[in-house]
């Protein structure tokens, strides 16, 4: 199964939208998860229409967004156990809060700070940040990830995207 993991979209803003680089890995995919910050419903619907879509809301959701969509979620992809939250707290201890948050997935996708990360505990527990496909902010470049669920443990890769 291959999952396209999105964050941080911020959309609509102005003429921003979703590079072509991205829109061809969603409409590759099997599933799109995305980690909240979409700010409006019609960015949630626009995922839909390129295929399944599983997501959490972020801090700047707006009210429908809120209302539709939890604050957390544990996903099952092909039996790997994976949480999604949006805001996974600061830098310090956030591997070990994750695990305690989320203590029978094998990792964790989260958002928020658009900074793209992948850390891994000693015993394969993982938690991934894919950044942002539209708004960078101090991040080197706009990205989003990929997933490979396998036996041992899922497999992230960074998209870095245009």
């Amino acid at each position: 199964m291959r999952v396209a993991i999105l964050s941080d979209t911020h959309l609509p803003r102005g003429e921003r939208r979703l590079p072509p680089a991205c829109v061809d890995l969603l409409q590759a995919a099997d599933l799109i998860v995305h980690a909240g910050d979409f700010t409006s419903l019609a960015v949630l619907r626009e995922l839909e229409a390129y295929g399944e879509t599983l997501a959490v809301r972020g801090n700047v959701d707006d009210r429908e967004l809120r209302r539709l969509l939890p604050v957390e979620r544990l996903l099952e992809l092909d039996g790997t156990r994976i949480g999604l939250i949006h805001d996974a707290g600061s830098a310090r201890g956030r591997l070990q809060r994750m695990r305690r948050r989320f203590p029978h997935a094998s990792a964790v996708i989260f958002g928020h700070s658009h900074m793209p990360l992948l850390e891994r505990a000693q015993d394969g527990f993982q938690i991934f940040n894919p950044g942002s496909p539209t708004e960078r902010r101090r991040a080197p470049h706009l990205t989003m990830g990929v997933l490979e669920p396998d036996d041992a443990s899922p497999v992230f890769r960074l998209i870095t995207l245009g």
